[in-house]
């Protein structure tokens, strides 16, 4: 994607001996892997990733439902929708806080035990939000279900790579992703009709079913998977002491959240710009959610092939997109094919940031993929945030587009110290 040379072709001439960080020979984290590949055949490995994306699937539905419900649940429990709307904040909070904490301190288990115990508390957080009577009982269920968040990610990521040979490892994390991506397509929506029409109890009830099929199917056809005997705290949290994850994690929460910055608006940008009905918000929002499919299954592949060059110019793939939005904007017909490219794209960027931090994390790879996702929620924050602030003084709906590019050159920059480091390390070594 970078075609002539320059400092990032340099750097990642040839992925796997260059972008991996300077390790011992037989460290545990990179030699799980594996083992477990030639015990499986086709079909069982096929159903495993199923499984392990059906938890994606649910963790997808229970995050975004409450957008879509949150004028009925603020009915519900008896407040205003901007005082209900905390409980979407309440979830993302469980997720940034959850992801370290839960990875750091489960690394020693067993990881078949682990991610069918995240998605046995998922179960049991939404079912606390089905049954909650009032705003601080719900607040609570809310930080409760996204506490497995990050960390179910992070182990199903590494069972996924741990089933497959080497050169598909890129393919069989995204499998796992693309749970999340589908359930924008098809969990969100049935479940937020399921709400509207039984009561927005009942979309909890549902989530807390898809999360029971999961550990029974995670539990029938995902084969055991020993943990890190040797993990401690301290060693997982050591993977914040290396600067390549935590570059990696900047990338993720300022590139990331240029995305963010114009998918929060979304709504008056369809009505107010384009000039469209209200009735026109879901079919863009459709689109939104096939690109999201669609990139999160390009990124696998790209993965495959060329992880650091993939990341670098799907960040440059983003920032452009991002900056014809005010233009593309003016018709609903552009703006919607737009809207489905965006969502495309970074879907791209989220499975190969996963991918980097698991390759850069060293030992503490479960805690390094477990962050991904403390990142994006971040950069869901910061986007909307800044988004808001450039509506606020003025500037239009579109303008949150424009310093969502800004933040994607700001993610280059990152991916160029990034470059930059690692070139560094090698002359070192």
């Amino acid at each position: 994607m970078v075609t002539r040379p320059g400092a990032f072709a340099r750097y990642v001439p040839d992925l796997p001996a260059v972008d991996a960080p300077p390790a011992r020979p037989a460290a545990p984290a990179a030699a799980g892997h594996e083992h477990l590949a030639p015990a499986l055949s086709g079909p069982r490995v096929a159903l495993a990733l199923l499984a392990l994306g059906l938890g994606g699937f649910a963790i997808g539905t229970t995050e975004f439902v409450t957008m879509g419900l949150l004028p009925d649940i603020a009915a519900g429990i008896g407040v205003d929708i901007p005082t209900g709307g905390h409980v979407i904040s309440a979830y993302a909070v469980g997720v940034v806080v959850g992801a370290p904490v839960i990875a750091a301190l489960g690394a020693r288990l067993p990881r078949r035990l682990l991610v069918t115990g995240l998605m046995t508390a998922l179960l049991a957080g939404n079912a606390l939000t089905a049954l909650a009577p009032g705003y601080r009982t719900l607040l609570v269920a809310r930080v409760v279900a996204g506490l497995p968040h990050g960390a179910y990610f992070g182990v199903a990521s590494l069972i996924a790579a741990s089933l497959v040979a080497p050169h598909l490892r890129g393919r069989a994390v995204s499998s796992v992703m693309l749970g999340l991506a589908i359930a924008n397509v098809a969990g969100v929506p049935a479940a937020t009709w399921l709400g509207q029409h039984l009561g927005w109890r009942a979309a909890y009830w549902a989530v807390v079913v898809i999360a029971a099929l999961t550990v029974a199917a995670v539990l029938t056809v995902v084969p055991a998977t020993p943990g890190r005997p040797s993990a401690s705290m301290r060693t997982e949290l050591g993977a914040l002491r290396r600067p390549q994850v935590l570059l990696t994690l900047l990338v993720g929460v300022v590139g990331f959240g240029g995305m963010f910055a114009m998918y929060s608006y979304i709504a008056p940008i369809v009505t107010e710009v384009a000039g469209a009905s209200a009735g026109f918000v879901p079919v863009v929002l459709l689109a939104f959610g096939l690109g999201g499919v669609a990139g999160t299954t390009l990124g696998g592949r790209l993965a495959d092939r060329a992880l650091f060059r993939s990341l670098v110019g799907a960040m440059v793939v983003t920032g452009l997109l991002l900056a014809v939005v005010p233009l593309a904007a003016r018709h609903a017909g552009s703006l919607t094919a737009l809207v489905f490219a965006v969502a495309a794209a970074a879907s791209t960027l989220v499975v190969l940031l996963q991918l980097r931090l698991m390759e850069v994390a060293g030992d503490a790879q479960m805690l390094g993929a477990a962050l991904n996702h403390s990142a994006l929620n971040a950069a869901n924050a910061l986007g909307a945030w800044i988004g808001g602030l450039v509506i606020a003084a003025g500037l239009g709906y579109t303008a949150p587009s424009l310093v969502g590019a800004g933040l994607a050159v700001l993610g280059l920059g990152v991916l160029a110290v990034s470059a930059a480091l690692r070139r560094r390390e090698l002359r070192a070594h």
